[in-house]
């Protein structure tokens, strides 16, 4: 054997659970396609609840260490603009951050591999080594600049290699049809609003006809001289396959203040886009030896399209059912612990989710989102109900009577 497991990609899912599967001692081989730093499509923002997982992981989340934090939630739309502070909870700081892509992933990484992972880099996984079984038992490889062809060895493997999901792929585990999927553009600008404490969302993106579009744009001040200025639609439009997203971010940063400079003159690299897989939108989360991690497994939040926090939650939760079915023999002992995974992602999240994909139904409505825009936003008690929900922030047990609302809604509603 190469290792005790095999993690497939070092995102922030791929490092998490690689650092923590090698705290914990085992031989972790941590195999990622490019090499860093690199960049990731992103809004580059952090909620309180991946802020959580970063304590957890014990990275050092101060402004010396490059991140910029903010204290809430800015809404633009329908004529309104409303500031909600991150709420005070137990469970999560009352805090947010912004670090790009480009070093933050780069930073978990040497974190995990400060733990005893083994990284490596310019390695594209292509398929899946299975026994006599069907079981996977290692992963097929191209490797270095010359591309090698060769196979590595584990009797686990986790899968986080991204939206691409092509080990999941590669064992006919097919992405759901009857999940919510996202789109997701972004440019840097020089910006004077660079500085910026709280996350700023748009709600109101509209088509070339006009008719308002489901998702919204986002201005995050990187706290560098940039902002990170971005957008996200859901599939529930028809305009889904028909909009230009590229040219949707430019009409809206159009009508922005001149004095923001989001235009192409102070741009500091292209628009890049990528998919956002969202609600489960890939199952089961464990097959034959293999566990699905953050956007391999559709864990996106369909309310909010973050990824980053549910990349690494369920990336440290697949290490620590791994941990402890490799404390047992190879045989039905250890499937028995591994099922434990799919399960635990269906109790953390399964009801939550299952009500964000009725929301993304309702808000695919240009009706609906015009009127929830309209008579929400005026009422505070209902927008701090509406972030806590949206942003999945709540204290699972006691809490304020709307984190006991939100927890009985996850609970009734069928984790599917």
């Amino acid at each position: 054997m190469d290792a005790d497991v095999i993690v497939v990609g070092a995102g922030p899912g791929g490092s998490a659970a690689a650092q923590s599967l090698a705290s914990s001692g085992l031989d972790v081989l941590l195999l990622e396609k490019t090499s860093f730093p690199r960049e990731k499509v992103c809004g580059d923002g952090l909620t309180p609840r991946a802020v959580a997982s970063l304590v957890d992981l014990g990275i050092d989340t101060t402004a010396a260490n490059g991140f910029v934090r903010n204290h809430g939630l800015r809404i633009i739309g329908g004529g309104m603009r409303l500031e909600l502070p991150w709420p005070e909870l137990a469970s999560y700081p009352d805090y947010g951050l912004v670090r790009p892509r480009l070093d933050f992933d780069e930073l978990l990484v040497r974190h995990a591999q400060k733990a005893g992972a083994r990284l490596q880099e310019l390695t594209t996984v292509t398929g899946p080594v299975l026994d006599d079984s069907g079981r996977v038992v290692g992963v097929r490889a191209r490797t270095g600049p010359e591309r090698a062809e060769t196979t590595y060895r584990a009797p686990l493997v986790v899968a986080a290699d991204g939206s691409s999901a092509r080990l999941a792929l590669a064992m006919g585990i097919a992405k759901r049809d009857d999940r919510p999927m996202g789109v997701a553009v972004r440019r840097y600008f020089e910006s004077p609003r660079s500085d910026d404490d709280m996350l700023e969302s748009w709600l109101e993106l509209r088509g070339e006809d006009g008719s308002l579009l489901p998702g919204y744009g986002w201005v995050f001040g990187v706290g560098d001289g940039t902002s990170n200025v971005g957008l996200g639609i859901l599939n529930t439009t028809t305009a889904w396959q028909k909009t230009d997203y590229k040219d949707l971010l430019a009409r809206w940063t159009g009508g922005m203040p001149g004095e923001w400079q989001f235009d192409d003159a102070h741009a500091t690299g292209p628009v890049r886009g990528g998919a956002l897989p969202m609600g489960f939108s890939r199952t089961p989360h464990y097959s034959r030896g293999v566990l699905l991690v953050g956007d391999a497994g559709g864990a996106v939040n369909p309310f909010n399209g973050e990824g980053i926090a549910y990349a690494m939650e369920s990336g440290l939760l697949a290490a620590e059912v791994a941990v402890q079915a490799l404390a047992r023999p190879a045989g039905p002992s250890r499937e028995r612990a591994l099922e434990a995974y799919p399960q635990a992602m269906k109790a953390q999240y399964g009801g939550y989710y299952t009500l964000g994909r009725v929301f993304v139904r309702l808000i695919g409505n240009p009706h609906v989102m015009a009127v929830a825009t309209r008579h929400g936003l005026p009422r505070p008690l209902l927008m701090k109900f509406t972030l806590k929900l949206l942003a999945n922030l709540r204290d699972p047990r006691g809490g304020d009577a709307l984190d006991r609302l939100i927890n009985g809604l996850s609970r009734l509603a069928p984790a599917a």
